[in-house]
Order: C-alpha cells, then structure tokens, then sequence
C-alpha cells in the first residue's frame, strides 16, 4: 500500500484524457503499442458504443508500475451525460489528476471534476494536455487555472516557447531543461538564456519563485527559510509539494503531449515523486452500528472495501470493481456485505487493464481488484464478519430526462430482464411505470445517455427498444353540481333488462370516486348499490373531454326505480355509466394538468435567463437564495407538459453547470388556450 497509487483521470469532453492514459501506460511498458481513440484501438475505450463514437462513456481501470509503484489508473468520461462514471470513479481515487486542453483551457468540465475532488477530498493534478496544438498557449491557461482555481494552483513543469515553437521543457523541482527526440525520449539541454528568449528567464525565476512560495506555505520551518531567502533544496520542494498535495492546499500543473509523448516521461516521474500513495490518504470515515469509524488504509486490520462501479457483462457475467480500503480481499473468501445484510462468496478475482483480465489470488488495502458473479452492487461495503462497517455512497446526480420505452418484439420480460442488468451497471437511471399512462418510463441524465443506454441493451443482451417522448397524465374533474338520470331498458324475448337511476354528482377534494346513497322508500333496493358504485367506478376512468380520468367527483345515488323481474345488476351498472356520462356534460367539465415541484441549481450569472425561460414553460418562480459560492437555486412551479426539454436548455445556457430536481406536486386546471390542443393529442392516442 506505501507504493500504491490511485489516480482518476477526469476532465471536460476532449481534453485528451484517455490519449493521456493511453501515453502513460505505453510509456511505462505496460502496453506494446500506443492506443489511439479515434483509430479505436484504445485499451481503455474498448465498449462498442465507445469504438464507434470515439469517445469515452465507461469508467475503465488499467494498470502500470513505474520505479517502485503501482499505479492504478481510472479513465471517466468527460460528457455530461456520464457524470456518473466521473463521481464513481473518483470515489476510487487518492488523486483526480485532471486534463485541461492547452486549446481550449479551463471548461465547465475542469471545474466540475475539480469540484468533485475537493468535496471527495482527494488530492488534485492539473495536466495541460495537447500542448503540440499549434494554437496552444501554456502561459495563457497556466494564468487562467490560478485565476478560476486560486493560488494552490503550482507549475513544476513548463515549456520553452521561441517563435511560438517549444524548444524544451523546463523541470521548476530540478532546475533543468529537456528536449525530446522523435519517441518521447528526454535529452537534457541548457536552460534558456534571457538574451535568446525574450522574458523568458524572468519567466523561469518567477514560476521557480512560486514553486518555492507554494511550498513555505506547507511547513513552518520552510517559511521560516522562505522568508530568509535560502533556496529550498530539490528534497524539499519534492516534499513540500508532495505534502501539500495530500494536505490539498498545493495542486502541481504539468504539460504534456499524449500524440508525441513530449512530457509523458516527466509526468511519470512526477507521479512517482509527487502523488501520494494509498497510505498518506486521509482515514476514511465509515458508520459502524450507531458510532462513526475512521478506517485507515492499512493490510494489518479487518477487511473493509467499497464497490465503486458494476459491469453487467453478458459473457462474463456481472464483475464488481473494488477498492479495498482496509485488510486483504483473498478469493474463495467469505464476506460481509452491509448493504444487503448477507454474505458473499468471493471466487476469481482479477486486476483489470482495460478489458484484460489478470488472475489474482488478492488484493491488499489501497489496490483496485474486480469480483466476479457476486451480488454486492455499486455503492455497497465489504467487510469482515467481524468487524462491520459501512461507507457513505458517492451522490450521485439525479435522472432528470425521461422517455417512454417501446418495443417492436413486444417481448416485455426480456426487456424487463434487459434494462434490470443494465440498471446495475449505471445508478443514475431510473425505470418504472407511470401509474397513471401506464407506459414503461427510461429515465437518465440526457438523451445522449438514454441513446447509450439502448444500444448498450441490443448490443449485449439483443434488446431492441424504441425510446418515444413520455405522455402527460392529464385528469379531468367538474365545476358544479348537477343531477342526472341514467335509464337502461331493454326488452328482448323472453327476460329483459331494466335499470334506472337518479344520480347527483358535484366537485369533491379526492383523487378516487367518492360514492354515496341517499335512496328513500326502497326505490332502488340496496342490493344494487354495488352495481351502481361499480358502473361509475368504470366510467369514471373516461372523462367526458378527452377520454382522461376523472378526479374530485362525487357521486351521490337519490332516487330510481326498479323492476322486480328484469332489474339485474348488470343492468344498473350500465344506468350508472348513462347518467355518469350525461350528467358530466352538464357539470361543467374542465382539464387538469400535473404541475411539479422545481428546483433548479444555477450559476449567478444565469438566474435572469434560467427565471426568463421558466415564465416562457409556464411556471411561476416561488424564490432564489444562494447555495453555495457563485451559484442559486430557484424554486418554481412548472406544468410537466412545459418540462420534458428543459433538461437540454439548462445544459446549453449553463454550459453544464445548472442542476435540477423535479417532483410531481399536484393537479390544476389546464389553460383554455390548450384545452382542445391536449383533447385532439389524446383522441389520437
């Protein structure tokens, strides 16, 4: 566990993040050829959705060693949609070394893995990638990561530009410039001198001078000497940076080019020196009975291990991806799962390197290992017998966009079966049936995600589904009371069929019928008061309008009459349904519309537009107070007829910060302009 490290790979969409990944593990030797996405030979983007949209949707874990460590790294992906993966797979993380493109610089992306870092607390790695770019500019994102990050922010690797070309590379820790040949290998030059490069040994004195800031701030003694003005030492500033990555209050920035391996070679030996091992991490607090427990990572003490992510494979079968935090997970094991209150069977376990499988016997506290065909699903602790615990789940965002599933086969087991297997892999969707439409509803995080999700269904379990626009659940209820009557006679030869009754029906506050019988003198005997509740229990489920349910009715059986040889049950049932629809025309009926509950989480700078677009849907903003710094919440009331393409606004106007949260609240009368709108939608339908 002391030369175990941990690192997630996170960022926003095209930063160059499995390219990264892909350049680490063939630099260190543990793959034989470069992997690259868009060619789709990457270890790590290796789902058939990935190979055929080039890029990455599935966490993926490989694994290298370097001098004296093993670095487990975890590629996320940086689409929105998959935002899921990312938290997953930092939960597994000690450090989130996160790409910024040398392009494009700091992106929603950046900010959001960095967010993530900070409130898992893992230590944190900038890597300015595609630095090869001709339109890169270092120095211009360098300044920009401290301007959105703040001063934690420490270059320790920085390139010599001349004619806007870098010329070498310049290592702050050692004080030494490389240049690299056509393979990525390293050749120590000179540093630049100040009458070749304009500024630029005032550029190299002042980031050294930073580095050397940014270390004094992490011990005492070295401000003291700081402040003196003595040099720190190569130790003492591997040191200084190494413990303020593991304090967080120092995040190093390198640079680096994953398509001609420039800077690969002194990102791994900055991993080597600067990222702390799964032994510096901080305890990790877990609950144990009704008292709180800091587990260290440590292989002397009781099993504990967290499921961070599930992979349903339709050959392997289902595989658990495990970090163990404490103790020695070992196969043909026996352990405890807090989550289900059961045991489990461990059998093979595997390190994993992409989709390659390595054998193992066991994995030590701070490894990642895969488990395979056992129950625990994601999010679920194991631990000894002997000692239970268990760990907070990593939040995850909620399923916020919905489609209604169809299928051509009509095979709703095997859909059923499908989506169950799939809904293990990924916890941010959601199925179920709308009560009320009674279709299947697929929820996630966006359409992208949700388009997956049902290729992911035809290519491993041969699943072919459909994905329409959900239907809205529209009710209808009355405005006054009336009273109706219902009249069945039907005389054929022999016995005929008599039914009559006297019905008042008026608005009432309930969801279901609410059914009453005020008969005097016998005039309907009491044995077909159920035949008249049934009949309007029936028709109430067809209104009037369009053919939706009916809510807040009333119905109240008066009077009738009766025929002591024809009268059947049957035959009030249908006299109810007659004065149900006859008295409904007259009662002034009215379409309702479901309106939700909103909550929806944005930038500051986006509350104007975000509170614009709500008024557009209908809604009526309730409130704003701030959630935490440079954001607001806004609390609305939106019909969910205005909502189904808000998911795919907030995206575009936030650039992916905004958030939302919405609930079913309650029924109100639909609008008259869109009344014979919603009647001709449901007509169709």
């Amino acid at each position: 566990m002391k030369h175990i490290k941990n690192i997630t790979i996170a960022g926003h969409n095209g930063s160059g993040k499995t390219s990264l990944a892909e350049a680490l593990l063939f630099k260190a030797g543990a793959t034989d050829r470069l992997g690259k996405t868009a060619d789709g030979t990457s270890v790590l983007d290796f789902d058939a959705e990935e190979i055929k949209r080039k890029v990455s949707i599935n966490t993926a874990v490989a694994a290298f060693e370097y001098e004296n460590s093993k670095v487990n790294l975890i590629d996320t992906p940086g689409l929105f949609d998959f935002a899921g993966e990312m938290i997953q797979g930092i939960s597994a993380a000690d450090t989130v070394m996160i790409t910024v493109s040398a392009k494009s610089g700091v992106k929603v992306g950046t900010k959001k893995a960095y967010k993530e870092a900070v409130k898992q607390k893992k230590s944190k790695m900038f890597v300015i990638t595609k630095i090869d770019d001709e339109n890169a500019n270092f120095y211009n994102v360098l300044t920009e990561l401290k301007t959105v990050f703040g001063p934690t922010v420490c270059p320790v690797v920085v390139p010599v530009i001349e004619n806007e070309t870098i010329v070498s590379y310049v290592n702050l820790i050692e004080m030494k410039a490389y240049k690299y040949d056509g393979k990525g290998n390293t050749i120590e030059t000179d540093l630049p001198e100040a009458e070749k490069i304009e500024k630029m040994t005032y550029r190299i004195d002042g980031l050294r001078e930073a580095v050397s800031e940014a270390v004094a701030e992490t011990d005492d003694e070295l401000m003291e000497k700081f402040f003196e003005g003595e040099p720190f030492t190569q130790k003492e500033l591997i040191d200084g940076i190494h413990n303020g990555m593991n304090k967080g209050i120092i995040t190093p920035v390198v640079c680096a080019s994953a398509t001609d391996l420039t800077g690969i070679d002194m990102l791994l030996k900055e991993i080597e020196l600067l990222i702390p091992s799964s032994d510096e991490a901080d305890p990790i607090e877990a609950i144990s009975g009704d008292d709180t427990v800091e587990i260290k990572c440590d292989d002397t003490q009781p099993l504990s291990a967290y499921v961070f992510k599930t992979v349903a494979d339709p050959f392997v079968g289902k595989m658990s991806y495990i970090k163990v935090m404490s103790g020695i997970l070992k196969t043909d094991s026996s352990v405890y799962n807090s989550a289900s209150e059961e045991n489990e069977k461990i059998g093979k376990l595997y390190f994993m390197n992409g989709k390659q499988q390595t054998e193992t016997s066991q994995a030590a506290a701070g490894d990642i290992v895969v488990a395979v065909k056992i129950n625990a699903s994601t999010g679920d602790t194991l631990c000894a017998p002997d000692r239970k615990v268990i760990f907070e789940k990593a939040e995850l965002p909620f399923a916020c966009y919905s489609m209604t599933v169809t299928s051509a086969q009509g095979d709703e087991s095997k859909i059923s079966s499908g989506i169950s297997r799939i809904l293990e892999e990924d916890k941010t969707l959601t199925y179920e049936q709308n009560e009320s439409t009674k279709e299947q509803v697929l929820s996630g995080l966006g359409e992208q995600h949700l388009e997956v999700t049902a290729a992911k269904l035809k290519n491993k379990f041969g699943v072919d589904i459909g994905l329409n626009e959900p239907k809205i659940a529209y009710k209808e209820t009355i405005r006054k009371k009336v009273k109706a009557e219902g009249k069945y006679k039907k005389q054929t030869g022999g016995h005929g069929q008599y039914g009559h009754v006297w019905i008042e029906f008026e608005p009432c506050v309930s969801d279901s019928l609410v059914f009453e019988e005020k008969v005097f003198g016998g005039a309907v005997p009491k044995n077909y008061f159920p035949a008249v509740e049934k009949g309007l229990q029936d028709a109430v489920k067809k209104g009037v309008l369009a053919g939706c349910p009916v809510v807040g009715l009333k119905a109240i059986l008066v009077d009738g009459s009766y025929h002591p040889v024809d009268s059947s049950e049957m035959a009030f049932k249908t006299a109810a349904s007659l004065a149900y629809k006859e008295g409904l025309k007259q009662a002034e009926p009215v379409m309702l519309e479901p309106i939700g509950d909103l909550k929806v989480n944005v930038p500051d700078e986006n509350t104007g537009d975000v509170m614009g677009e709500l008024n557009k849907r209908r809604g009526r903003v309730l409130g704003m107070e701030p959630t935490e710094e440079g954001m607001t919440e806004i609390s609305a009331e939106v019909p969910i007829r205005e909502m189904h393409s808000f998911t795919m606004y907030l995206r575009q106007v936030t650039r992916g910060m905004g958030s939302f949260t919405f609930d079913f609240l309650r029924y109100e009368q639909l609008p008259a302009n869109l009344v014979a709108e919603v009647i001709a939608e449901n007509i169709q339908d």
